[in-house]
């Protein structure tokens, strides 16, 4: 992969993350994302494809309207864009059975997306969502930035 296409890759991503996740824009998340699209760490309850993902990012940010995310870092190879980034919000919606709190929230996630043909076709990624309901719970503060 040339240095210009894994920028493009990168962009992909970055433009889920900035855009979709945190700012709703559907429209966009159905470009994004390819028609075959794969999630090989799919959440407990979610399907492993473009429907899951898309009922996923939708309940998040049901759950944290203001949820944003700031991007630590990127790396590509070979069309996998890794990302560390650091989701911020407001929990203002139930959550895992969690009435809202209004507690402000911060969690970590690294995932790396697969972008073939301008569209990302494969997501592998881990969240820390323990650290999440702990401070949905009021049971820890924001250890995180």
């Amino acid at each position: 992969m040339t240095n210009q296409a894994g920028e493009a890759a990168k962009a992909i991503v970055r433009r889920n993350t900035e855009e979709v996740q945190g700012k709703g824009d559907f429209e966009l998340f159905e470009e994004l994302f390819a028609d075959d699209f794969v999630d090989h760490t799919p959440q407990p309850g979610v399907s492993a494809d473009k429907d899951g993902v898309r009922l996923l990012y939708k309940g998040l940010r049901a759950s944290f309207p203001d949820l944003h995310a700031e991007i630590h870092w990127q790396a590509v190879e070979g069309g996998l864009v890794t990302t560390y980034k650091i989701y911020h919000g407001t929990h203002l919606g139930t959550f895992l059975g969690i009435e809202p709190t209004g507690r402000k929230i911060a969690f970590e996630a690294v995932d790396a997306m697969r972008v073939q043909n301008g569209t990302i076709t494969d997501h592998w990624g881990v969240g820390n969502l323990y650290a999440l309901v702990q401070q949905i719970k009021g049971e820890a503060g924001p250890a995180i930035g």
